[in-house]
């Protein structure tokens, strides 16, 4: 049944049910939207209007799995707890010294956690070039380039997230000291039918393997790493004369910025005696000298909403380190509990265990998520926070969802998506001028099924209301 046609008999059922609470929808309506769910797939939704009213409901205290809309407990904290978030971002910049004695003093890159810092070389803002500038404007002659990151802890992925994950763009390392997203780009170049490609390898990551060119076909590189390495393999086909950039996860970040600060200043005629090097936090903090420049990135609350709209885990697992000022997750973890403690949630409602999502330790119900959002719609950040989700139709992981639709456009709200599980929270409007703020959290779905046209035949049908 299409979505069209599941909608028609779900406000037929609606219009000839009784509705037992005011303008809530029909049990019965709920039962024919939820029908089509894949055979033993788990649902919990919640759903209420601005007063508070239930509108409907399902397993609303059952703990699921949140995926990617924990990012809504930790981005609320962050603009709950974190200072001056619409200004640019004072105390999250890298910075550079040179430290040591004698005429080749070695450069220290120092990262605090911006999740914004660039190489690419059309960088304008929070770019890594400004600070090797500064560094060849005092100094033709440096030793060692060093990548410090012990601004937070050396906790480099979420407790309970799957190991397969670490080797992907979704679950890259995370590091005070990070540059272009801990992703970097290796170049593989096609050569004549029956040649291996060549591959041309990131500043400080190795890549070796065969990837051969062939006459015609599709690109088939398929890329490897054993976890926590940033030794890596490709293999594979691809038509001769084409070109591929692979974006391989960066294990250890504070090495790759070190690496990529290195050439950078040997292209700019600095002699660099010494190599690039990573260092982690070991026991208390060293004293720091006053740095010779540090950059200074654009304001949090935008941070903010490039994490929920794009759902940059990276980008979630940084601002839940910020909230703490000893920068390890379990602080972390504790600061974003006491900073949302006035949302009033249910003891037992919410267990985190990372900033993202990524965990499948985390457990949520759908009453949290939505006590959570009225919560944070009250707040004199709402109105930011709100409009840092993805829109239907239009923006970030929406951008292809429900377009066309009477939700085109209107509909806010955060997804969320591991393995057998689907979520969404947000808000909409509806037909007769409300706001409705909801929940739906479907888990257990079984290999190769979806949740996602049944989530939107209710939406569609909440919208109607």
């Amino acid at each position: 049944m299409t979505i069209a046609a599941r909608l028609g008999l779900a406000l037929a059922l609606l219009v000839a049910a009784p509705v037992a609470q005011g303008r809530g929808m029909a049990e019965p309506a709920l039962d024919a939207i939820l029908a089509p769910l894949p055979a033993g797939a788990r649902i919990g939704l919640m759903v209420v209007d601005e007063t508070g009213a239930v509108v409907a409901q399902r397993n609303a205290d059952a703990r699921m799995v949140p995926a990617s809309t924990t990012k809504l407990f930790t981005t609320a904290a962050a603009l709950a707890t974190l200072p001056a978030t619409d200004q640019p971002d004072t105390t999250g910049g890298a910075s550079v010294s040179l430290e040591g004695a004698g005429n080749r003093p070695d450069v220290v890159l120092r990262g605090h956690g911006d999740a914004r810092l660039s190489a690419a070389p059309d960088c304008t803002v929070d770019c890594l070039a400004t600070l090797a500038d500064a560094i060849a404007a005092r100094t033709r002659r440096v030793g060692q380039v060093i990548g410090d990151d012990s601004a937070m802890a050396d906790e480099r992925w979420p407790s309970g997230m799957s190991w397969d994950n670490m080797a992907t763009p979704s679950g890259t390392a995370v590091s005070a000291l990070t540059l272009d997203d801990n992703i970097a780009l290796a170049t593989v170049i096609a050569g004549a039918e029956g040649t291996p490609a060549k591959i041309e390898a990131p500043v400080g990551l190795a890549v070796s393997g065969t990837v051969m060119s062939v006459r015609a076909g599709p690109v088939a590189v398929a890329r490897s790493t054993l976890p926590g390495s940033d030794n890596w393999q490709l293999g594979g086909t691809m038509p001769a004369g084409s070109n591929l950039r692979v974006p391989l996860a960066v294990a250890d970040p504070a090495a790759r910025a070190a690496a990529v600060l290195r050439a950078m200043l040997v292209a700019r005629g600095v002699a660099v005696r010494g190599p690039a090097l990573a260092r982690h936090r070991l026991g208390a903090a060293s004293p720091k000298p006053t740095p010779l420049a540090r950059l200074v990135p654009p304001p949090l609350a935008d941070e903010v909403a490039l994490t929920l709209r794009n759902s940059q885990n990276l980008h979630a697992e940084l601002l839940l380190r910020r909230l703490a000022p000893s920068g390890t997750v379990a602080d972390g973890i504790a600061a974003r509990t006491a900073a949302l403690a006035p949302v009033g949630l249910m003891p037992g409602s919410v267990s985190l265990y990372d900033g993202s999502g990524m965990s499948t330790y985390n457990r949520v119900t759908p009453r949290a998520l939505v006590t959570l959002l009225r919560w944070g719609q009250a707040q004199p950040w709402g109105g930011t926070w709100i409009g840092g989700f993805p829109v239907a139709g239009q923006s970030g992981t929406l951008k292809n969802r429900l377009r066309g639709t009477a939700l085109e456009g209107k509909l806010r709200a955060k997804t969320g998506t591991l393995l057998g599980t689907q979520a969404l929270a947000g808000v909409l409007p509806t037909a007769d001028g409300h706001t409705l703020a909801f929940a739906v959290l479907v888990g257990d779905l079984p290999e190769g099924t979806s949740a996602t046209a049944v989530v939107d035949t209710l939406l569609l049908a909440l919208a109607g209301l």
